[in-house]
């Protein structure tokens, strides 16, 4: 049986062991700050980027990999095995798409697989998949596992600072200067791949009560 390697990008945010342990193939993404590019996990690791981030005057952006990036590592992969390549939403970035052209150039096997995630909702996915192919499953058991835990996973992200969102033009300064006094933190998900407003809050106390809250609700009645 041919082995079934598991690509991926990096704003899934494993660490490098867990990289190995899996035995996960990851093509980053590269960064701007300020007029300067990093690529990501290897110029500039998370701790680094916040700092830069925090001090940047623009907001940071990111540019999807090269399909030609892609197609190389598919058809070195592709010559003794199956590729399953698993990516953060398409809603927010270019990565799945390049992934779906490279995989059209390339004679390897690849099944692209968008999911309409990133962190550690993508990690769900790509470690499970992992998993699965190191315990010999087929491609279409681990394609139809990970639509199983993409249809089941939630998202949420919780803006603790309105900065970024003044850099990202999301928010004018004023009212980014009373949602500081107020102390009030978004929270947002992931729907359908795309960010979308869940409710505001007033402290990291009521941020950890309304995700407990949806928590309690999503899970209620299931086995966990």
């Amino acid at each position: 049986m041919k082995p079934i390697y598991i690509v991926t990008d990096s704003t899934l945010d494993l660490s490098e062991e867990e990289i190995k342990q899996y035995g996960i193939h990851t093509v980053p993404l590269t960064i701007q700050i300020d007029n300067e590019t990093y690529v990501d996990g290897v110029d500039v690791m998370p701790e680094q980027f916040l700092a830069l981030m925090a001090n940047a005057e623009e907001l940071p952006k990111s540019s999807q990999p090269a399909v030609g990036v892609f197609k190389e590592l598919y058809d070195e992969l592709g010559k003794d095995g199956d590729i399953i390549s698993i990516h953060m939403t398409g809603g927010m970035s270019g990565t799945v798409k390049s992934a779906q052209s490279a995989a059209q150039m390339s004679s390897a096997n690849v099944t692209v697989i968008d999911s309409e995630y990133i962190s550690q909702a993508l990690a769900f996915q790509v470690i499970e998949a992992a998993e699965m192919a190191q315990k010999g499953h087929t491609v279409e058991e681990i394609v139809n596992r990970v639509n199983e835990i993409r249809q089941a996973t939630t998202l949420f992200v919780v803006v603790d600072k309105m900065d970024n969102l003044v850099k990202g033009g999301r928010v004018g300064k004023g009212r980014a200067l009373i949602g500081s006094l107020l102390n009030i933190k978004p929270i947002l998900t992931l729907k359908d791949g795309v960010l979308a407003p869940v409710s505001q809050v007033r402290s990291h106390k009521q941020v950890v009560k309304q995700l407990f809250k949806a928590f309690t609700e999503q899970t209620s009645g299931k086995m966990i």
